[in-house]
C-alpha cells in the first residue's frame, strides 16, 4: 500500500531516535553490568528490548507503506559516565521520543493515516508510563535516598 512521503519521513526520524534510545540503553546497561549493578543491568537491558520492539514497529510500518526505513541516523543519543547522567540522558531521551511522537501522531491525524496513528499511540504509552515513569522515579530515589543507599539497592 502506497504510503504518503510526509509520514515516511515522519516515521524515519522517529526510528533515528528509536535506534538511538536503543544503542543508548544497550551500552548503559552494559556498564551496569560491568560495575555490577544488576538491578539496573535487567532493568536497562529490558528497555534496550522496548526500545528495539518500537524500531520494529516502525519498520514494519514503513515496508508496508512501501517506504525505506533509514538505518543509518541516531538522533539524540549521549552515553552517560556514571550512574545518575546515565538515568538523565535516557530520560532526556525518551521526552524527546514523547514530542516526536506526539508530533507524528498529529501529523497522521491531518493526513488520515489512523492506522499508523493507532500504532504510535501504543509507543506513545509506552515511553510515557513505562520507561519515562520509571526514569523519573529512580531520579526521585536518588535524591530522596541519595547515590550510596541507591547503588547499594542495585546491587
Amino acid at each position: 500500500m502506497q504510503g504518503k512521503q510526509i509520514i515516511i519521513d515522519k516515521l524515519n526520524s522517529l526510528l533515528a531516535f528509536e535506534l538511538a534510545a536503543m544503542d543508548q540503553y544497550f551500552i548503559h546497561s552494559e556498564m551496569y553490568q560491568d560495575w555490577g549493578l544488576t538491578k539496573l543491568y535487567e532493568r536497562i537491558s529490558h528497555e534496550f528490548d522496548d526500545e528495539k520492539g518500537h524500531a520494529t514497529k516502525l519498520i514494519e510500518r514503513m515496508l508496508f507503506l512501501e517506504g525505506v526505513p533509514d538505518m543509518t541516523k541516531r538522533d539524540g543519543l549521549v552515553i552517560g559516565t556514571d550512574v545518575p547522567s546515565m538515568l538523565e540522558s535516557d530520560l532526556r531521551v525518551e521526552y524527546v521520543v514523547a514530542q516526536a511522537l506526539k508530533d507524528t501522531i498529529s501529523l497522521c491525524e491531518a493526513e488520515q493515516d489512523y492506522v499508523t496513528r493507532d500504532m504510535l499511540l501504543v509507543l506513545l504509552d509506552d515511553t510515557e508510563m513505562d520507561h519515562a515513569h520509571w526514569l523519573e522515579q529512580q531520579i526521585g530515589l536518588i535524591k530522596r535516598l541519595g547515590l550510596s543507599n541507591y547503588l547499594q539497592s542495585q546491587m
